[in-house]
């Protein structure tokens, strides 16, 4: 055996004794607690319908008031899971959904041209409510500060994109809301009522 050999072999030797048990973290580990926060309101269809319809009605006025949303509404979620996370309540009634998505379904099938501040205050109000339902997925071992970067990162990105895709799609700037685009929109805030009105049924029907 060769003399790089025999140094070769009593280096593996001498760090194999010096090895120790390792603890393997995956991603889910550290920032578990962040997906968690961030895909929780995406699998609620109280969370999506009001999300998506919320997007649209702000998407459907243009962009000089709708963009304030972009902020307000991660706002709403955070202050909203704090509250809750403090007090503890963080049940909202079947009931009060159902009738969050009906108004908001009205107010994109009457195309209601609402003013920036009245808007930033129904967003805000929204994230504050949705906010609390998804504080009831905190557990004494969650990491709030990373849930709550997920909640409202996903807040941020589902309320930008879709308000960027109506804002596409429905050119408030430059189409009366008479347009076909305009009635498209209007059609979906029906549909959106539609589904508030058929919750309010099985809530109360419960």
């Amino acid at each position: 055996m060769s003399t790089y050999r025999r140094t070769a072999l009593l280096a593996s030797a001498l760090l194999l004794t010096q090895a120790q048990l390792a603890d393997a973290h995956i991603v889910s580990a550290r920032l578990g607690d962040f997906y968690a926060g961030a895909l929780h309101p995406l699998l609620a269809l109280q969370d999506v319908v009001v999300w998506v319809a919320l997007g649209l009605l702000a998407g459907s006025l243009g962009t000089a008031g709708g963009r304030w949303l972009v902020v307000v509404f991660p706002l709403g979620l955070c202050t909203g899971l704090a509250l809750a996370a403090g007090s503890g309540a963080t049940a909202v009634s079947p009931l009060g959904d159902a009738a969050t998505i009906l108004i908001l379904g009205l107010l994109l099938a009457a195309a209601l041209r609402i003013p920036v501040v009245l808007l930033s205050t129904i967003a805000f109000v929204l994230g504050v409510m949705r906010g609390a339902a998804n504080a009831g997925e905190l557990v004494p071992q969650t990491d709030r500060l990373l849930y709550a970067a997920g909640l409202a990162s996903a807040g941020y990105v589902t309320i930008t994109l879709v308000m960027a895709l109506a804002v596409t799609f429905r050119r408030p700037e430059t189409e009366p809301a008479s347009s076909w685009r305009g009635i498209a929109v209007r059609a979906v805030g029906g549909w959106v009522a539609a589904i508030g009105l058929m919750m309010a049924g099985l809530s109360l029907a419960a």
